[in-house]
């Protein structure tokens, strides 16, 4: 039985603007915004390329506080060109850090050990990997 990670909750405080941070900076693709009358609102956006969204919303997960949530990650077969990318679209953007020791470092040596780390706008953390070798 296979078992997917499909959907990862996101707290935020202001829906409009975390959208425009995904949406806009980050490039992901928006599969829904649904207002949901007097409950709340719930907006769904998904990486280039990710089978896994987050969920951004009111009235979604109220016992997690915004900008709570550390520890998110992404993976790009190009870190050069992910960071460049981010910084041209206005994301502030760490450096790139190597971090460990590289078990494979062909086909190029920032694979599995290359991280740049980011957040939104109210403090959630990312961090972006480079593995290449995924196909």
């Amino acid at each position: 039985m296979n078992w997917t990670l499909e959907v990862v909750v996101v707290p935020v405080s202001d829906v409009d603007r975390a959208k425009e941070f995904y949406a806009d900076r980050l490039g992901f693709a928006v599969d829904h915004d649904t207002d949901l009358g007097g409950v709340g609102r719930v907006v769904q956006l998904t990486p280039r390329g990710s089978g896994c969204s987050i969920v951004l919303g009111r009235g979604v997960v109220p016992e997690m506080p915004p900008g709570s949530l550390k520890g998110l990650q992404l993976v790009v077969p190009d870190l050069e060109k992910a960071r460049a990318e981010l910084v041209e679209r206005g994301v502030e953007v760490s450096e790139i850090q190597v971090i460990g020791q590289n078990p494979r470092p062909v086909p190029h040596p920032l694979d599995n050990v290359g991280f740049v780390f980011l957040t939104d706008p109210d403090g959630n953390a990312w961090a972006v990997q480079q593995i290449s070798g995924r196909g």
